[in-house]
Parts: C-alpha cells; structure tokens; sequence
C-alpha cells in the first residue's frame, strides 16, 4: 500500500526522534519514497548522517544555506503526505498558530498534501488545556492526529505522551492510502459559502457563511477518491489545487453552474447557504443616503435543491444542508420530502459550536427511510468525514 509513495517526514525536536531511523527504514522497506524536513532542535536528538543514509535522500533543515535556498513549497507539493514525527510540543504551538520560523513549519504551511502528525511529550504536557487546544485547532484545519501511546517518559514518569511506536505509524500510513478508493470512478457535485445578491456596485444582501463545511465535504469526498466539482460562493477560503472549483456570486449563478454539472454527477451535496431572496431591481449607481427609510423590494431565487431533486436520475444520491433556530427536526424532515433528497444535514444555530463562522459542527443526519444518525460536536473536517462516511454506506 506505500508503494511508490511519496513520504515527507518532518522531524521536531524530541527524544522520540531516536526512533525516527527505525521508521524510515520501516517505510522503504515497504516501498515509500522518503524524504526528510528536520527542525533544529531535532538536530539534537537524532544526527543528519544517519537520517540520509537511511532515507538515501539528503535531509534539509535550514531554509537557506550560502547561496542556496530550500524550495518548502516544492517541497509540500511533491509529498503524498506530509508526516510530522515527533510532533513536539512546540512545534504543535506554531503549527497551530501559524508560525514560520523554521524551513519544517514553512513547509507545513506551503503543503498542499494531506497532514498526518504523530505527537511525543511529557505526561503533564500533553494533559495542558493549552496543548489540548492547540490539538483541537490543527484538527479544525484538516491535520489528523496519530494518538500518543502510554507507557515510560523521558522524564521518568509513567503516563501518557509516548509517540506512537514506528509500527503503528506505519499501519496509520497504510490506512491512510487504503482509505480513499471507496468513491474512485465517482463524481461529486459540492455547493460551498453564501451568495451575495447585489442591491447596487456597493451593497448586497448576503449570510454570515464562509464555506468551510462544503470545502471540508468537498476535500474529503476528493480523499475517498471521486472527482469533485465545487461551486463556491464569495469565500477568502483556499482550495485543494485537485478540485475542479467554479466560483460563483448569487443564487441565480449558483443555480447555473450546478445545472451544467448535475447531469455528470453521482452525488450532489448541497452544503451552500444559498439567499432565498434577491433584489428585483439592481441600481446600476451607489444609492445615496437620503431618506430616514428605505425599502427593497425582493423576490425569490431558484430552489436549487429542489430543481436537482426534480431531475434527478435513478442513481444519483442527493445531499441537503437545512440550518434552523426553531423546530429544528420537523423543518428538516420537511425539507428531506419537499425536496426529493436521500439526505439532509440539520445543524441547528441553538447547538454551541455549530453554524457560520465556527471551526467546530454538531450534525444530525435525516434519511428517506426514516434513519436518523446523531454525531457530537467535532470539527468541521471530522464532520465531513462523518457525512461522506454516510454517503458511502447509503
């Protein structure tokens, strides 16, 4: 399953980085193509020697050196998956932050690879709310996390904070590449962010979504290995360079683009917040402030859910998103009929964590046998994995 993969291994500064020999053997002997990223302070641990003769690759860990410089964003695009073991506590801090003071943590944010990491620190550490924070913030961007292990500690201490042993991380990474082949053949139709529906050059009416759920659905359903279409509204989001995206502003492109693609599709997750509303007159100048009133009047935008459910094809599995403040299961049902869709996703605004904005969902997913699958509040990229995995067994 490492065959021919592309492994970068990034290297942070802990005494488990002694094991790290172990493991790049481990992933050649199973096939992987190794290269290696190591902080300075890994330096101190574990020796560059011996790293490059076992990976048979040159180990970087400067960003630049006399003349030269070391390409992080190649670096990040050439990886299958960028695999940061030990993962210390320092590191974690800066990666969830944002910070790039190394050529490792240049490169994690350069990377357009998926981001496994495999954590190693002492017990008390790795208990800290402020370790346990920035946890729960790299899992909010995407990043999976390989669990510490239990046992003796450099400090002598029994607990948890063991980096997973080189064996485990090398069956995660099998998992990982196993994973991703249920949907391969597949195509994918994603609508993701809001639509603004403009009342002049300056103003429109618009939603407090920024796109993150549909971008996480839209990545993961690429992971499982269908080729996905994704129809974006106005979203200051980055996109995985391997999905095909449209962007769109209103409702009325919204609906174009998801017409000219449905047709081709197997499955259709609805997950933008589309405005029921648009202005029927659009002022081709900025409306002066004049009147202590002012009325716009609006009219409905297309029912995109609703029109794909009227042509849909025996086959084609559509998905719904209903956001609701009141009677929140009722109104979701009613949607799952009215609309023709095998889903619909309720997340409810009353729910702490969930809605626009927010790192973190809680779901409930409604189907048209009459199933309901109730998921804790996780991040948004968990979440998605929850919806496809629900995609996938229906």
């Amino acid at each position: 399953m490492l065959q021919n993969k592309k492994i970068l291994l990034g290297i942070s500064g802990s005494i488990a980085a002694y094991k790290i020999a172990a493991l790049v053997r481990l992933l050649i002997k199973a096939g992987a193509e190794v290269k290696i990223v190591m902080t300075p302070a890994a330096k101190e641990f574990v020796s560059t020697l011996t790293l490059s003769t076992v990976s048979k690759n040159q180990v970087l860990s400067e960003l630049s050196d006399n003349d030269s410089w070391s390409n992080h964003v190649m670096l990040g695009r050439w990886a299958d998956v960028l695999l940061i073991a030990p993962l210390s506590c320092n590191t974690l801090a800066k990666m969830a932050h944002g910070l790039c003071d190394n050529l490792l943590t240049a490169v994690y944010l350069s990377a357009t690879s998926p981001v496994i990491v495999a954590p190693a620190m002492d017990e008390d550490m790795w208990h800290h709310p402020a370790t346990k924070d920035n946890l729960r913030i790299i899992k909010s961007y995407g990043n999976e996390v390989i669990p510490v292990e239990s046992g003796e500690l450099a400090s002598g201490l029994i607990g948890d904070g063991r980096m997973a042993e080189p064996e485990t991380i090398v069956e995660r990474l099998k998992n990982f590449f196993l994973i991703g082949k249920e949907l391969d053949g597949k195509k994918a139709l994603v609508t993701a962010g809001p639509t603004y529906e403009s009342i002049d050059p300056v103003r429109f009416v618009g939603n407090y979504s920024t796109g993150k759920m549909g971008i996480a659905i839209a990545t993961e359903l690429e992971k499982r290995g269908a080729e996905v279409f994704l129809v974006l509204g106005p979203s200051a989001l980055s996109i995985p360079l391997n999905i095909n995206v449209v962007r769109v502003k209103s409702a009325a492109e919204m609906f174009t683009a998801c017409i000219s693609v449905f047709d081709k599709v197997d499955i259709a997750v609805m997950s933008a917040a589309v405005a029921d509303y648009t202005p029927v007159n659009v002022a081709s100048e900025k409306i002066k402030k004049s009147e202590n009133q002012f009325s716009i009047e609006l009219k409905k935008t297309p029912d995109i859910l609703k029109h794909l459910g009227s042509i849909k094809k025996e086959g084609q599995l559509l998905i719904g998103f209903a956001l609701e403040t009141n009677n929140e299961r009722n109104h979701a049902l009613k949607k799952l009929s009215e609309k023709n869709a095998d889903l619909i996703v309720l997340n409810s605004l009353n729910d702490s964590g969930a809605g626009f904005g927010y790192d973190t969902n809680k779901i409930t997913i409604f189907d048209k046998t009459g199933k309901e699958y109730h998921f804790d509040t996780k991040s948004k990229p968990e979440v998605a994995v929850d919806i496809v995995n629900t995609i996938i067994n229906l």
